[in-house]
């Protein structure tokens, strides 16, 4: 049969929106699963979401648990809201009868007269209920009635085949916190890892892998998930794919709602591209973004905001200071503000966010401020600089137009790149700079990048005031504005 098609046949939901995603649609039914990770990672709260979404659907679960009892599993359920009608529970636990020590007078060895006992009683529940799906926890509990490597592994395979006349669909738990069972992960149809990463500072960062899925075609790579009240939440990792020659199309110049800015940029920003505002701390940066927001809310489209650093309140207030109103559009819904707290937030959870306000909501436009709040929020990341390429990327194809603002250290003097140097991430590069003239510190705003198309090569000034944001004339009389100390050769600086 082809594969593609009993996929389809046979594909069945996990209870996880974002684990399905990944999956591409979720598990195929009737096999057996391995689910790993040590204690704390959500192995019990992802089980327990299988089986609800079993529930949901009218079929008969069963979870068959070696180590937690039926009140701790409650417990579990209550703490996410969630009621446990219409889970059979199976507890196969010793009995404070173990305590006995002549219950422990036998000729045979305690772990062979359990694990027949544990393997009649799970069999026992099976016929009995029935069930589409079935959850074992754990499987520790059987290795080490096995007591040996070959016995562990010939009874793995005997519940798999035992599983599989029976039409069920088996995730069995595993929370060694030692070197994986090789074996089992051979045995299992599928293994899903679930692992838990301790941050230097803030909360610990979860993640989930595909280790392995026969046949079925499976979104690759580490997955950010969270446990909050309500179960899992997983944020697939972005795949944007490739583009698509027959569908190569002209891009929409958007303004910025400046006429000079404008000329300074080659026409606009053009839709789906990227673009860094850089510069030192003060020279009007999140201002400039704020006035790009400002004018696409005004043309009638949407726009998001995500602050690292400054408050929401600073912001709203500095930019009603400028004349730049984005008050009212956040009340209306039109704009979308978010304070980032990094120590709370992984790098998947955050995409996530940003993906929200543009599939959800509309965005056209997004600003992140600041990116060096974005790097160095997440120093422990290693692979932030791609977690923001897969970001940018998808957001292009949703043409979209983001905004970041970057910080470089200098305030007078050095171009030097942005935080994490990822400038050459960015489509386009804009730099603000302080430049010193007649005792006064003043700003310069030039293009030193634009990939989509020409742009004005020329240096401005710069000037915020109550009135609004100014672009002035090409500072022509002027030599080494880009040191911070510059030569004038002129009469006068022109004001207009």
């Amino acid at each position: 049969m082809d594969t593609t098609t009993k996929q389809a046949t046979t594909c069945i939901s996990t209870g996880i929106t974002g684990l399905d995603q990944i999956l591409c649609g979720g598990l195929t039914a009737e096999r057996l699963y391995l689910v790993e990770g040590v204690p704390g990672t959500g192995k019990t709260t992802l089980a327990l979401s299988f089986l609800m979404e079993g529930v949901k659907n009218g079929e008969s679960v069963l979870y068959i648990t070696l180590s937690e009892t039926k009140n701790e599993l409650e417990a579990v359920a209550e703490s996410h809201g969630w009621s446990m009608e219409g889970i059979h529970i199976h507890e196969v636990i010793p009995t404070e009868d173990f305590l006995d020590p002549a219950q422990h007078h036998t000729l045979f060895h305690p772990s062979e007269v359990e694990l027949g006992d544990t393997t009649r009683d799970i069999s026992s529940m099976v016929e009995k209920h029935k069930p589409s799906r079935v959850v074992i926890d754990s499987l520790s509990e059987l290795r080490l009635l096995a007591s040996s490597a070959l016995r562990y592994r010939r009874q793995v395979l005997a519940y798999k085949q035992f599983f599989a006349r029976r039409n069920c669909t088996v995730l069995m738990l595993d929370d060694r916190p030692d070197a994986h069972d090789m074996q089992i992960r051979s045995i299992a149809h599928g293994v899903i890892s679930l692992d838990q990463v301790q941050q230097d500072y803030g909360v610990e960062t979860r993640r989930l892998r595909i280790v392995k899925l026969r046949g079925i075609k499976f979104r690759a790579g580490s997955h950010d998930y969270i446990i909050e009240r309500g179960g899992l939440i997983v944020f697939p990792r972005l795949a944007t794919g490739g583009t698509d020659v027959r569908n190569i199309k002209a891009l929409k110049q958007i303004s910025s709602g400046l006429d000079r800015m404008d000329e300074l940029l080659g026409g606009g920003l053009e839709e789906g591209t990227s673009t860094i505002i850089t510069g030192a701390p003060g020279t009007g940066k999140s201002s400039m973004a704020a006035q790009f927001v400002a004018a696409a809310i005004e043309r009638g489209q949407k726009a998001a905001m995500f602050l690292f650093e400054e408050s929401t309140n600073l912001l709203l207030n500095r930019t009603r200071a400028i004349n730049i109103d984005l008050i009212t559009p956040l009340i209306d819904g039109r704009l979308c503000i978010q304070q980032i707290d990094p120590a709370e937030m992984s790098p998947g959870q955050f995409t996530q966010t940003v993906l929200d306000t543009v599939d959800k909501g509309g965005a056209k436009v997004v600003v992140i401020d600041s990116l060096n709040g974005y790097v160095n929020s997440m120093p422990n990341d290693r692979f932030l600089a791609i977690h923001l390429h897969e970001l940018l990327s998808y957001l292009g194809h949703k043409d979209v137009i983001t905004l970041l603002v970057g910080v470089h250290p200098s305030m007078i003097g050095s171009t030097g790149g942005s935080a994490g140097d990822t400038s050459y991430l960015a489509d386009n590069v804009i730099l603000v700079r302080h430049f010193e003239y007649s005792g006064e510190v003043r700003q310069a705003i030039s293009v030193f990048k634009k990939r989509a198309g020409l742009h004005e090569r020329t240096i401005r000034e710069l000037s915020i005031s109550d009135k609004g944001i100014h672009i002035g004339n090409v500072l022509k009389e002027f030599r080494g504005v880009l040191t911070g100390i510059p030569t004038f050769k002129g009469k006068e600086l022109d004001e207009s």
